[in-house]
């Protein structure tokens, strides 16, 4: 069953199963009496940058092909699909820094900038499908209902296509990032805790987008702060 934060329908448990199409959001927009934005995010993992999230109303315009999960995409393929998805579909996305991060926690700054991106459309969904475990509760504060999804990015079209909205928007802001610190290697691991990323890490010290709060980036601090006692 999927976590809401309204009561639950008694009916969801048989689309468990259901592939990336539309069948879930249409159902859920039957009973909910309206559009309802599919909602994701990229980047809860990495030691350096920001989490990105996005949220997407799909219109009647037909699916893409190919569309699915991004972490099953070649960059090719979700390239293709971010430019189709922005084009024919209701899209808005949000970001939290790592100093917001470092501040809120990874969960909190995720579910904050999520409530972001929903509220950032330009309708106004009466609910939203979210993937993961957890509902961001700021929506529901502005009457929009709410249901997290385990593996929803690989079941429903909307989630699906948020993935590769937050995916892409998030791997240009590295590559962005890349070139104001070329040293870090960024366009290649995207600030995730690669060895290369410990290496230079280790070597040349944070940035200002690394996590603080994150254990690999505080102990590089607290060894730095450790040397210069000595």
């Amino acid at each position: 069953m999927p976590r809401t934060n309204t009561p639950p329908p008694d009916l969801f448990a048989d689309l468990i199963a259901a592939p990336c199409d539309r069948s879930i959001e249409a159902d859920y927009g039957r009973r909910w009496q309206g559009l309802v934005a599919g909602v994701d995010e990229a980047g809860r993992g990495p030691w350096a940058g920001p989490v990105v999230t996005a949220a997407v109303i799909l219109t009647d315009v037909p699916l893409p092909a190919g569309l699915n999960d991004s972490k099953k995409l070649k960059p090719a393929e979700r390239e293709r699909l971010f430019d189709i998805i922005c084009r024919d579909h209701i899209v808005a996305v949000a970001s939290a820094s790592a100093a917001r991060i470092d501040a809120m926690n990874v969960l909190a700054a995720n579910l904050w900038a999520m409530s972001r991106a929903v509220l950032s459309l330009s309708e106004r969904p009466v609910g939203i499908l979210v993937d993961g475990k957890d509902v961001p509760p700021g929506v529901g504060a502005c009457g929009i209902r709410g249901a997290a999804l385990v593996k929803g990015d690989g079941r429903v079209a909307a989630i699906a296509a948020a993935s590769v909205v937050a995916k892409v928007t998030r791997d240009r802001m590295m590559a962005a990032y890349a070139v104001r610190y070329p040293d870090y290697g960024f366009e290649r691991h995207m600030g995730y805790g690669t060895a290369l990323h410990a290496e230079r890490l280790a070597a040349l010290g944070p940035t200002p987008i690394h996590r603080r709060s994150f254990r690999p980036v505080r102990e590089v601090i607290a060894a730095a702060n450790e040397k210069g006692r000595r």
